[in-house]
């Protein structure tokens, strides 16, 4: 990946739905260069896909939690995956390394709305407990690169 890649890529990032030649602006190149350089890196799998970004705000979901997760014996990623994935609430999961066996990230309406859904979480198996830290504001929200 060369410097121009990583120009479409920054500029793909910041919009998603930029033409052919906003691409090649951006990064010193024709449209068509511009579509065949984004074509192979879809191709390569660098870029694996595009899509909205909504804004849970404008969607009145205005509560955000990031809740550890605890599990009973020894579920594999995909038990963990296929369980937290049938809850809405949940737009994030990730396994991670000590205590708890897995950070969730997860949106809702507001606090009842949390609690229900975190409710829900617990009464998954093999969730034994989980732990809760309510955002109180968002200070960074980078694309991921």
């Amino acid at each position: 990946m060369d410097a121009i890649d990583q120009a479409i890529i920054r500029y793909v990032l910041h919009d998603a739905r930029a033409t052919y030649a906003q691409i090649g602006k951006a990064s010193g190149l024709s449209a068509p260069a511009a579509k065949r350089r984004l074509d192979r890196l879809v191709a390569a799998g660098a870029i694996r896909g595009f899509t909205a970004l909504v804004d849970p705000q404008a969607l009145a979901w205005h509560t955000e939690a990031f809740v550890e997760v605890y599990c009973t014996g020894n579920p594999t990623p995909a038990e963990l995956r296929q369980a937290l994935g049938a809850i809405p609430e949940v737009v994030e999961a990730c396994t991670v390394s000590g205590a708890a066996d897995a950070v969730v990230h997860m949106l809702a309406k507001d606090i009842p709305h949390l609690e229900q859904a975190i409710q829900r979480v617990r009464a998954t198996a093999p969730v034994e407990r989980t732990e809760s830290a309510i955002v109180l504001s968002r200070l960074l929200n980078r694309p991921r690169v």
